[in-house]
């Protein structure tokens, strides 16, 4: 049985929400926690194997030992984006934590997403991230462990994409002398 919104005429005639009005309905108690607004559609979001927490860990751990100051690593929270409030798994964002105090960031220099069962999901938010103007987007795929990196954000869509396994290092564009050994992110692990 296909899905209702694989009908283009219902996909076109869905009602879409802006960030603004997804904070009032969930405000008003309408949402369930566990969701994100994805162009303007509410997901809900999928629960998290021990994997994909130990590898969301590991990764926020070394990002917050390689950023410099002015810069925070936060894990899980949303970016307020035009049609979107996505919940990256890791976002890196310029500035301070008072400076989120009233509203989420607009904006992220680097986002990562580990599509342990959400590759489809994640390759779709790869269009919503560039149309933002995140300069860097990683989508950490355990099941080939590899990494895609998408950079050279013009005109609302990423330039390029490149695939790294598990024997290559990887650094991010705000900290390029600091290589992630990308098989210690895999070692010891099964997807």
């Amino acid at each position: 049985m296909s899905n209702v919104l694989d009908i283009p005429e219902v996909r076109a005639a869905a009602v879409r929400l802006t960030p603004a009005q997804y904070h009032r309905l969930y405000e008003m108690g309408v949402l369930p926690e566990k969701t994100e607004l994805l162009s303007g559609i509410v997901i809900e979001k999928m629960p998290k194997s021990p994997l994909h927490t130990w590898m969301v860990l590991f990764l926020q751990k070394w990002l917050i030992a390689t950023v410099g100051n002015g810069f925070q690593v936060r894990k899980e929270d949303p970016l307020t984006l035009y049609d979107s409030e996505p919940e990256p798994d890791i976002s890196v964002v310029a500035g301070t934590p008072d400076d989120f105090r009233l509203q989420h960031p607009s904006s992220a220099k680097l986002v990562i997403e580990v599509a342990l069962n959400s590759e489809g999901m994640d390759r779709q938010k790869a269009e919503i991230y560039a149309a933002a103007g995140i300069e860097e987007y990683w989508m950490v795929l355990p099941s080939s462990k590899a990494i895609e990196v998408f950079r050279d954000c013009s005109d609302g869509r990423y330039q390029s994409c490149i695939r790294f396994d598990e024997a290559s290092t990887l650094s991010p564009l705000l900290a390029p002398h600091s290589p992630l050994p990308i098989g210690e992110l895999f070692a010891n692990t099964t997807a």
